[in-house]
Parts: structure tokens; C-alpha cells; sequence
């Protein structure tokens, strides 16, 4: 089951809102009751979604957060971009193998 932040991430860019500050725009609370995450506020000005709306994303926010965790474990094995620079300039072909390897072990969606 999709977080609903990206469920509400993925309905706000549908309907032309393309950044939501979860600090202010929307606020999202648990009360730990059982019925989960709920909107405590809505302060865009697009319509606040409905759960059977939110619903319709679920597909694409887990696909979404699962190429966000392949994004993540991709950035952490790539390493530090200097150190990838150096590597090319002393051996591209290296660097370009070594890159092929880390998206062939870590695919997206």
C-alpha cells in the first residue's frame, strides 16, 4: 500500500500542482486509531481529494516508490561524483561498465 503523501504527491501533479509542501500546503496525521493517515489540512487550490480519488493513484505510487528506493541504493552505489568524474577521465569504458552493472542489479519499474 502506497504512503498517502505520495498518493496525494501524484493527484496534486495530475490536476497542474507540481510541489507540495507537506509543512504547510498539506498536513497529513495518524491518530493511531487504526483508520491511518488522514488530511488534517488542505490548503492548495485545487479540490482536496477524496480516498476513492487518492485510490486511483495506488498503482502508480507504489511504482513510484519502489523506482524511488531503486533511485536511492542506484545514488549510494554510484558514489561521489568527483570520484566518478576521476574514474572516467582515467577509464571511461571502466566507468561505463561499472555504471551498466549497478542499473542491471537495480532496474526500475
Amino acid at each position: 500500500m502506497a504512503n498517502k503523501s505520495t498518493l496525494i504527491k501524484l493527484y496534486c501533479s495530475a490536476n497542474g500542482v507540481d510541489n507540495v509542501d507537506f509543512r504547510s500546503d498539506v498536513r497529513l496525521v495518524d491518530h493511531s486509531d487504526g483508520t491511518g493517515v488522514h488530511i488534517e489540512h488542505w490548503g492548495l487550490s485545487i479540490s482536496q481529494p477524496t480516498d476513492e480519488q487518492l485510490a486511483s493513484y495506488e498503482t502508480a505510487a507504489n511504482t513510484e516508490e519502489a523506482n524511488n528506493i531503486v533511485r536511492s541504493t542506484r545514488r549510494t552505489a554510484y558514489g561521489d561524483i568527483g570520484e566518478q568524474l576521476d574514474e572516467i577521465y582515467k577509464d571511461i569504458d571502466a566507468w561505463k561498465a561499472r555504471i551498466k552493472s549497478i542499473k542491471d542489479n537495480n532496474p526500475k519499474s
